[in-house]
């Protein structure tokens, strides 16, 4: 563990330095046959060779996108579990994801939404709307929220979601060619406009976040803590709840559902540098950032010619260890 300030913040830099390896790896390693010399001189003295047009136009807003969306997705489920005291949320888990994908969803079919910025708003609208459902449901009863309620409500609303996306598919097929692809999670094949729409909501929920992470070390220990020691609560857990959300939709909208990164990296962070959010939210960005582009590599060359969507890469990754989490913290 990283224990003093000084280590936790040479860990921020070797972070940030094997993600930029990560990046570099992303341009070279593939089907196509690439060097790193190849990588470096597609950007310094381009050539118009087909060696250097896939680095350029291909994989590199590939690994952009790996990088933020891991990133987004890292701390939205740091977030979660820590302003609902879970160890088992995230977005795919309480339903955020199947709630964005829906909304997207029920927008080509009856709305006919084509434009990167109504996808954008669609998976917010969604994100939020699932994320409120599955709080108040696991929140209704004598004992209020537990953790143990918020898994099953969140569980129940993402199968939800997710047959009333396939049967809206099944009755149309334009649509389900549309986003099916989209579907599985994959940053393959997406324009880097994706992206830049969402890179400010990115950019801002990520720093308001950071800024404000002290105030989660105080609400992790409890509400009635947090209270006395002055803290409002309610708009805390509101203010980081939309945070998380934003974060989600924003990683939805652009590369699909993706699930088990946020179950995964906040328990190895926390693991690394301890229960301070003002490290582990950064350090989550990181890690999801890292976990992403390990994926994404990967699936490529796990049934070569062709390529594995990096979500049914974290499915493969997270679902053992989520069983793991389960079994350990919460005893089913």
């Amino acid at each position: 563990m990283l224990h003093t300030n000084s280590k936790r913040g040479w860990g921020i830099a070797i972070g940030m330095t094997a993600i930029l390896f990560l990046m570099g790896a992303s341009l070279v390693y593939g089907y196509t046959d690439t060097t790193w010399r190849d990588a470096y001189l597609s950007f310094s003295n381009p050539s118009g060779s087909n060696e250097h047009l896939i680095i350029r136009d291909v994989r590199f807003p590939r690994s952009l996108i790996a990088a933020f969306v891991g990133a987004c997705l890292g701390v939205s489920g740091a977030i979660m579990q820590s302003i609902t005291r879970n160890p088992l949320s995230s977005p795919s888990i309480l339903g955020v994801n199947a709630g964005a994908s829906f909304f997207v969803v029920v927008g080509v079919v009856f709305l006919s939404v084509q434009s990167l910025q109504s996808y954008m708003w669609l998976s917010f609208a969604g994100a939020s709307f699932a994320f409120l459902l599955v709080f108040l449901l696991s929140s209704a009863g004598r004992e209020g929220l537990t953790p143990l309620k918020l898994t099953l409500a969140g569980s129940a609303i993402t199968a939800l979601f997710a047959s009333f996306t396939q049967g809206l598919l099944v009755l149309n097929e334009t649509a389900l060619d549309q986003v099916l692809f989209w579907l599985a999670g994959s940053v393959a094949n997406r324009p880097l406009d994706l992206l830049v729409s969402a890179l400010p909501y990115m950019a801002i929920a990520l720093t308001a976040t950071f800024l404000r992470a002290k105030e989660l070390n105080v609400l992790s220990i409890g509400d009635d803590v947090a209270v006395g020691l002055g803290q409002r609560t309610i708009w805390i857990k509101f203010f980081f709840g939309a945070g998380a959300v934003i974060l989600a939709g924003c990683a939805v909208a652009v590369a699909g559902p993706i699930g088990f990164v946020g179950i995964i990296i906040p328990h190895l962070i926390r693991s690394l540098v301890g229960l301070d959010h003002r490290w582990i939210l950064p350090y989550s960005a990181m890690g999801g950032a890292a976990l992403l582009l390990l994926a994404d590599i990967g699936g490529r060359y796990v049934l070569m010619p062709q390529e594995l969507p990096v979500g049914v890469m974290t499915a493969l990754i997270g679902v053992p260890f989520f069983i793991f989490v389960a079994r350990r913290k919460l005893g089913i």
